[in-house]
């Protein structure tokens, strides 16, 4: 909460000041009305003096329409500025989250994410307005209510007060409940939107084995879950509105009691009773508004601890802070290696010993090392959770090496600038995505390509002729490519990684959609048109891999054959048994 006030808001402390002045003028104006009718009921009146009576009714009016422009006009800047506020805090969330670290964004969830966007921000921002529109007028009605009582009648005043003790530890004690709650409340909204995520995307799937009995009742679990800690939670915090109406109304007939007998005994007056009367219903709305506020900002403050959680957590960027003395670190250890022979180049790729974990518990990648020189294509294998993946994600630095080294042109990635090295790279993953719009953008990707690369990508891809059938480049395509076959969308993932040239190609799974023709006839594309271009193939087929350069052989994260296709035929068990299962070589 205080990185939303202190930082935040900071560049809008001028206009919600002018807006906290233009609101207390206002709350003035309502303070009056009362203290006038009282005046008049008690002085103006029985002096029979109709001029005075016509002046004290314009005043009163003139209050009255002075309360509601400088209301409206406050509550309107209260609006401008929790828009804008909120509109910052939603570009640096959004900015933070594409640069927050795969590792950290795996440990908070992606569902989380897109939750701390949209629902969490929502909360802030209602938090912000009611603070800005009651969190000056309320307190200032119950201040200056209290104020104008004792100003009226201080016996009556002392009866009031005398709840407000037990007002405040109601508030007190239900928001020390409330707050928690609502935190607990949404990680049950992150699950909840996360099933419903995993629901609608593979709803296909789950018609298909007839699961929809199943995933009913997963959702309605989860949904009891969600509604029962929704109502655990409004529940407290609906006890502040009752009790505090008991304790002021037992207030005010308690007051009411006393005014009658000071009444009678000729203490007081009508009209002071009368305006008491409403300044005590000023006070209690006063407190009612507070109450309500308690609520919001108990959503609120559980929302911006989750959203502070993530602004202030180390990002891809934060990774370079340090990239002078990281980068010297390592170009020392460079030059302890062996020294390079006269005329001998680094290789294009290499991983030197490198070992990773996600959990840093048990090795994903143990003692990992191979090395390609410029143009060469690696292929990697393996069976499902051996690490080819992973291979591919430590390349791209989305995660960073436990021990080890990966090395590029013989410099260590660590010391690269993050965004050059990637800009390296041109790549297609797993379940890779394809987004709302045409097909030009899509592999565009706001790269500025001009539309002359974008169709020799399609066409080195093997996509010219579904896309010319489509009607060209231009032609939209839906939310993840809904339009498409797999084959298609695959075809136009790699389009998109062709598109800019790369130096360095990693297709991750992209061509199990493909049929064998299609993707024979796109290796042979590959091979003419990108000769230089240093390849990674990550498949299962043994088709994909068997004509590159070196193979890398995978299982359980270690190295268990490297070699060409003959050499692992010759003395490699895994990848003899994968040939055969797949081709019936070696029978």
């Amino acid at each position: 909460m205080k990185k939303i006030f202190f930082h935040y808001l900071k560049p809008f402390y001028l206009r919600m000041a002018g807006g906290f002045v233009i609101k207390f003028a206002g709350t003035l104006m309502d303070l009056f009305l009362p203290w006038a009718l009282a005046y008049m009921i008690d002085t103006v009146i029985p002096a029979n003096g109709r001029k005075e009576i016509l002046l004290w009714g314009i005043f009163m009016l003139g209050c009255s329409a002075l309360a509601v422009l400088f209301n409206v006009l406050a509550n309107r800047m209260a609006s401008r500025v929790a828009g804008d506020a909120i509109y910052v805090i939603r570009e640096d969330l959004f900015a933070k989250v594409m640069y927050l670290p795969d590792s950290l964004a795996d440990k908070i969830t992606r569902p989380s994410l897109l939750s701390r966007l949209t629902t969490d921000t929502y909360n802030v921002h209602q938090m912000l307005g009611r603070i800005q529109r009651l969190g000056v007028r309320a307190p200032i009605l119950l201040v200056g209510g209290i104020a104008m009582t004792l100003m009226l009648d201080a016996a009556l005043a002392g009866v009031l007060l005398a709840t407000l003790p037990l007002l405040a530890a109601v508030v007190v004690a239900v928001s020390q409940r409330s707050i928690p709650l609502y935190g607990h409340l949404q990680e049950s909204l992150d699950g909840f939107v996360r099933l419903v995520r995993e629901n609608i995307a593979g709803i296909r799937v789950i018609k298909a084995l007839s699961r929809e009995g199943y995933e009913r009742r997963r959702f309605g679990q989860i949904n009891r879950e969600v509604v029962e800690r929704e109502r655990k939670a409004a529940m407290t915090a609906a006890i502040t509105n009752p009790a505090m109406n008991i304790l002021l109304n037992l207030g005010l007939v308690a007051v009411i009691a006393v005014g009658a007998v000071r009444v009678n005994a000729g203490l007081s007056e009508v009209g002071k009773i009368l305006a008491f009367m409403t300044y005590f219903t000023i006070i209690l709305n006063a407190l009612l508004s507070i109450s309500r506020m308690f609520v919001v900002v108990s959503k609120a403050a559980a929302s911006a601890g989750r959203i502070a959680e993530v602004l202030e957590a180390g990002d891809e960027r934060g990774w370079m802070a340090d990239k002078e003395a990281e980068e010297q670190k390592l170009q020392e250890k460079d030059r302890a290696r062996e020294p390079e022979l006269p005329g001998k180049k680094s290789p294009h790729i290499s991983f030197d010993h490198v070992s990773f974990s996600y959990n840093k518990v048990a090795d994903n990648l143990t003692d990992i090392s191979f090395s390609l020189k410029r143009g060469e294509t690696l292929g990697i294998i393996g069976s499902t959770g051996s690490g080819k993946s992973t291979v591919a994600n430590l390349m791209m630095r989305f995660y960073d090496v436990d021990k080890g080294s990966v090395l590029i042109d013989g410099q260590d990635i660590r010391a690269m600038d993050l965004h050059r090295l990637r800009s390296r790279f041109g790549a297609v993953f797993q379940n890779d995505v394809l987004f709302a719009g045409s097909i030009y953008d899509n592999i565009d990707m706001g790269r500025g390509l001009a539309m002359e690369a974008a169709d020799k990508a399609v066409s080195h891809a093997r996509a010219k002729d579904f896309v010319e059938d489509k009607g060209g480049t231009g032609e939209m395509l839906e939310i993840r490519g809904a339009n498409l076959s797999g084959g298609q969308k695959q075809r136009l993932l790699i389009a998109r990684a062709l598109a800019a040239c790369p130096e360095i190609l990693v297709l991750d799974d992209s061509s199990s959609a493909l049929d064998y023709r299609t993707d024979a006839a796109l290796r042979r594309e590959m091979k003419e048109h990108f000769a230089a271009t240093t390849c990674i193939i990550i498949a299962q087929r043994i088709s994909s891999v068997m004509g590159a350069d070196h193979i890398l052989v995978l299982e359980e994260g270690r190295i268990a054959g490297y070699g060409t296709h003959q050499e692992l035929m010759a003395g490699c068990t895994i990848y003899q048994e994968i040939a055969r299962s797949q081709t019936g070589q070696g029978r």
